[in-house]
């Protein structure tokens, strides 16, 4: 049966006994097919060759007239240049869909390769697959990307949208290194978020009300983050400290290459400060465990970490914004106390391995010098100066002498 399809013809075709096609008399080869329990699908009739093809299209609830119509003419062009689109529909199922590859990407690359892989996959699952899931790969556009990246800097979170375009970018670089897409779509796109490097060091009055605000915090709490001003380390460094890390009877930390931003071991020295708060978190530590050995006949574990309650972000951002500083973010303490170290005198080189940076160039691939001696020359001489400037002395200390 041949009719001229309406909107309204469509929706009153009604059930029969048996399934029936219904052919639109403007569109070539298109059907409508009306099952048993009247639920209607579109379709498209062709010859390809000898051959009586049938490709379906998608439900007539979800796929109106004029969408079926206009389906049913891209693929007739097919059909017209030789062909065949059930083959072509076949492949595109074949080919992976953005959400296939980052499931491949987090886990051939990102993972084995990436100590904050998790964050990656965060990224993907929260401002990239909501919108791209379903879409394949090569079929990702440049104007795709920066429809992306320009919502999530609408938010606003334009820093955010930098960091999620750096990530598109080298997931179609693997891509590409996998034969799945030929180009980079993201290649040619701005970065929406304007970026600075952030400068904020941490003056003298600043430095003692800092010092002063841990004092009405927990014990953990409170030496968690005078040890970021002390030793100059990264937060989750610090705060995932584990007690097997520490030589507290000659005054080291040890810091395992699979918990360091570079993937190398860093030996931290521990200055007599530092050493003092650590002793008094162990010598809670212990009675702790004495006093659970006495109330009961179970060998108690030790502690594994030095700071438990003072681990989650949340609690450290919440103790942060106790200590009344303007602008303040946790990463100034590290910069306040390489910036001052390098005003007393220390050499550069010295503080960045205190910093445990990865330094590029053939000269740092046969450098193994440890530089152990230097770095608690220094962070001595950072500790005395912290002291001189608590106690409002004159913070002049000098830990190495200037050429």
């Amino acid at each position: 049966m041949s009719k001229k399809l309406t909107h309204g013809s469509v929706a009153q075709l009604p059930a029969a006994d048996k399934p029936y096609y219904v052919t639109d008399s403007l569109r070539r080869g298109l059907q409508l097919r009306v099952a048993l329990d009247g639920s209607k699908s579109w379709s498209l009739r062709y010859r390809i060759g000898r051959r009586m093809r049938r490709l379906t299209l998608g439900d007539a609830d979800t796929l109106s007239l004029a969408d079926a119509r206009a389906r049913a003419k891209v693929n007739m062009k097919l059909v017209s240049d030789g062909i065949d689109p059930a083959e072509v529909k076949q492949e595109r199922r074949s080919l992976p869909t953005v959400e296939d590859f980052a499931t491949v990407y987090i886990e051939k690359h990102a993972q084995p390769k990436l100590r904050r892989w998790k964050g990656v996959k965060s990224r993907l699952d929260n401002d990239v697959l909501p919108t791209w899931r379903h879409k394949l790969m090569k079929d990702i556009t440049r104007r795709d990307v920066r429809e992306l990246i320009d919502g999530i800097a609408a938010r606003p979170a334009p820093i955010s949208a930098n960091r999620v375009r750096s990530l598109l970018h080298k997931l179609f670089n693997v891509a590409i290194q996998l034969d799945v897409v030929e180009a980079n779509p993201v290649s040619g796109t701005a970065r929406p978020g304007v970026e600075q490097r952030r400068d904020r060091v941490l003056t003298s009055d600043e430095l003692r009300r800092f010092w002063t605000a841990c004092d009405a915090m927990s014990p953990e709490m409170a030496a968690a983050w005078r040890l970021r001003l002390l030793t100059a380390q990264r937060a989750n460094e610090v705060h995932n400290l584990a007690w097997r890390e520490l030589d507290l009877d000659a005054g080291w930390w040890t810091l395992p290459a699979e918990r360091s931003k570079n993937g190398l071991s860093h030996r931290v020295p521990l200055s007599p400060p530092a050493m003092i708060l650590l002793k008094a978190l162990r010598a809670d530590a212990d009675a702790l465990v004495a006093a659970r050995a006495a109330r009961d006949d179970t060998r108690p574990k030790a502690p594994v970490y030095v700071l438990a309650q003072a681990r989650g972000a949340k609690q450290r951002a919440a103790a942060a914004a106790t200590f009344g500083l303007t602008d303040f973010k946790g990463h100034d303490l590290r910069r306040t106390a390489a910036s001052l170290m390098t005003g007393s005198g220390t050499p550069q080189l010295v503080v960045s391995k205190i910093l445990n940076h990865a330094e590029p160039g053939v000269t740092f691939v046969y450098d193994r010098h440890s530089y152990d001696a230097e770095k608690r020359l220094a962070l001595d001489g950072w500790a005395r100066t912290l002291t001189a400037i608590l106690e409002q002395q004159e913070a002049n200390v000098l830990t190495f002498a200037r050429s």
